[in-house]
């Protein structure tokens, strides 16, 4: 059974949140505020509220994608702030998606499956790749860049594998909404050039392996 903490400060939100959860057969777990998040982590998703006291979502998100030990957890995001930029900045965070508010619960419900249904999804092939100084041990969930680990968000090692899966091969955008975020984000492809912008940094020299089609889309070629 998977365990998801909702992190919100509007108790009446939270409660309809964690009934919801559990008629549908998930252990949950409310909270008022992130701070519960820097102790022992044990959820396999967190639903994370932007407007919180203390640390707000940003910071939260910020903090768990530095620690190794909470780096891969999926995290929604939940808020009312609906413009592109707050979403863009949720999802460059390394959120894994964003839900506005006011939500369906069932809505709600079927994202939250989508992002675990990804997050357990075991690969059969493809173990290990190498492009020049960049590999992937996909058993492991490890990326290397000269033997170096580099720590990566869940939703940017999904993207970064689908490329290298797809050596030499021009992938589409939308391509990459759907076969790594798992359905149509509503053609906002901005989504997946933030994703690039970070994983090329976070790569360093080997960023330069992933080529922008303009157009198009990406490849990865070394």
């Amino acid at each position: 059974m998977s365990i998801i903490y909702c992190i919100e400060d509007d108790e009446s939100i939270r409660d309809l949140i964690i009934y919801a959860l559990k008629k549908n057969g998930y252990e949950a777990k409310g909270f008022e505020s992130g701070e519960v998040l820097y102790d022992n982590i044990e959820p396999d998703l967190i639903l994370l509220d932007i407007m919180l006291p203390g640390d707000d979502g940003y910071t939260i998100l910020k903090k768990l994608r530095e620690n190794s030990k909470t780096s891969s957890i999926p995290v929604i995001m939940l808020t009312s702030k609906t413009s592109e930029y707050d979403k863009v900045k949720g999802l460059d965070s390394g959120a894994d998606d964003y839900v506005e508010k006011p939500f369906g619960v069932m809505e709600l419900i079927s994202r939250i499956k989508a992002v675990l249904r990804r997050s357990t999804k075991v690969e059969k092939s493809l173990d290990n790749i190498c492009i020049g100084n960049l590999c992937i041990d996909n058993k492991k969930h490890l990326i290397t860049v000269e033997n170096e680990e580099i720590n990566l968000t869940y939703k940017e090692y999904e993207l970064l594998y689908f490329l290298m899966k797809n050596k030499g091969l021009v992938v589409s955008r939308e391509k990459l909404i759907n076969e790594v975020w798992g359905y149509d984000f509503e053609g906002e492809s901005r989504t997946v050039d933030v994703h690039i912008r970070t994983l090329r940094l976070k790569l360093g020299e080997a960023g330069k392996l992933i080529q922008t089609i303009r157009s198009v889309g990406y490849k990865i070629e070394g």
